[in-house]
């Protein structure tokens, strides 16, 4: 199901997103790699990196997945007092 209302992104602004995050992960990494710590530490560092952006793309899908299901459900209560307006109008 398509959405008129929602602007499609551009071709160049994907490409860029995609860029900008593998880039910040590369240079986090890389910070990780160059701390004069033991192996441990930075294993331990690089989990924690790892979570966080597992848990930053779980939030940012479920914080889009709540705003489409609202704009559905907005969408049908809308139809319904529509229905309900029509019905309305018919009987006078």
């Amino acid at each position: 199901m398509s959405n008129p209302a929602s602007a499609e992104h551009s071709s160049a602004w994907v490409s860029f997103t995609y860029a900008s995050f593998i880039g910040s992960v590369a240079m986090m990494v890389g910070g990780i790699l160059y701390l004069p710590l033991e192996i441990w530490v930075k294993g331990y560092m690089l989990m924690g990196v790892m979570m966080l952006i597992q848990s930053a793309i779980t939030v940012t899908k479920t914080v889009r997945d709540v705003h489409e299901s609202r704009k559905l459900l907005n969408r049908i209560e809308d139809a319904k007092t529509e229905q309900l307006l029509m019905r309305i109008d018919t009987g006078k």
